[in-house]
């Protein structure tokens, strides 16, 4: 039986001092993107399943339109915000910046709010991780920003032949079991001093793209950063430099690097929900 004043579980509730808070944090983050050059896209709740991109089909939510094509409900914002830029919207405007405050939903009845932005045809990682910085400054908290290359754990699997979920799973244990001293090295690296000391014994293959993650790790103008080159995250469009935000057990934003419609963006989702406990504490 299903009572009245019951909300599926995963669904999200905001009233009273609980929706003021979650409109203050939107608007104060939405007047810093807004000052920083960024204008307001409100993509479609419903996308076509093709055009989904989260590494777990299954995740979706999905049923069919009137021609019987395979509909889901938004599970990612950011390769719909830049193909309907690109494609739908692409005579009409030539604005490359763009922000947006809505949700995503999974299967079975999970509701994430987000404020996310798109950089389209810009690769500078740096620009948005500084504005990423300023937003998190602004807010008055500093939680860890965590910068990673997501290519470095896919050559360091190739290097050494070992299966990449050892890498995906953080299998630190197995991974100290090899017996490799750049590895050893590797997977201790946690800022840019211990970086710059691994980078001179790694193999030639990772080398320059340890370069790559050092390089924008010291453009980032912000206090509380870790460096992981061997992190493996869930998104799969990321395809080089790519960052998250953390909080104890809580992830406050993700953002990176990646190529859609044969153009390189950067952008990030700074998680609403969980900013919201942050900020409350």
């Amino acid at each position: 039986m299903i009572f009245e004043h019951e909300i599926p579980k995963g669904s999200r509730l905001y009233f009273g001092a609980s929706a003021k808070r979650k409109r203050v944090l939107e608007n104060q983050v939405c007047d810093i993107l807004e000052n920083n050059g960024f204008e307001e896209i409100l993509t479609p709740n419903f996308s076509y399943s093709q055009h989904q991109a989260i590494a777990n089909e299954r995740k979706l939510i999905k049923f069919s339109d009137e021609q019987n094509e395979q509909v889901s409900l938004r599970a990612d914002s950011t390769l719909d915000v830049v193909r309907i830029i690109t494609k739908r919207l692409g005579r009409t405007t030539t604005h490359k910046k763009w922000f947006y405050v809505q949700p995503i939903f999974s299967y079975p009845s999970k509701e994430e709010y987000q404020i996310g932005c798109e950089w389209i045809d810009h690769d500078n990682i740096a620009d948005i991780m500084n504005l990423t910085a300023d937003i998190l400054k602004a807010l008055k908290i500093e939680p860890i920003l965590q910068i990673s290359n997501i290519n470095i754990p896919k050559l360091v699997s190739n290097e050494l032949n070992i299966d990449i979920d050892l890498l995906k799973n953080g299998e630190i244990a197995t991974l100290f079991k090899l017996d490799c001293e750049w590895l050893n090295k590797l997977i201790k690296v946690k800022d840019i001093k211990s970086l710059e000391d691994v980078i001179s014994i790694v193999p030639a293959s990772i080398k320059i793209e340890l370069e790559k993650l050092l390089s924008k790790a010291k453009d980032v103008d912000y206090g509380n950063i870790i460096i992981a080159p061997l992190y493996y995250g869930s998104l799969r469009y990321y395809d080089g430099i790519y960052y998250r935000v953390i909080n104890d057990n809580l992830t406050l934003c993700n953002g990176g690097v990646y190529s859609s419609e044969g153009i390189n963006s950067l952008g990030f989702a700074l998680y609403t929900d969980n900013l919201l406990k942050i900020l409350e504490d």
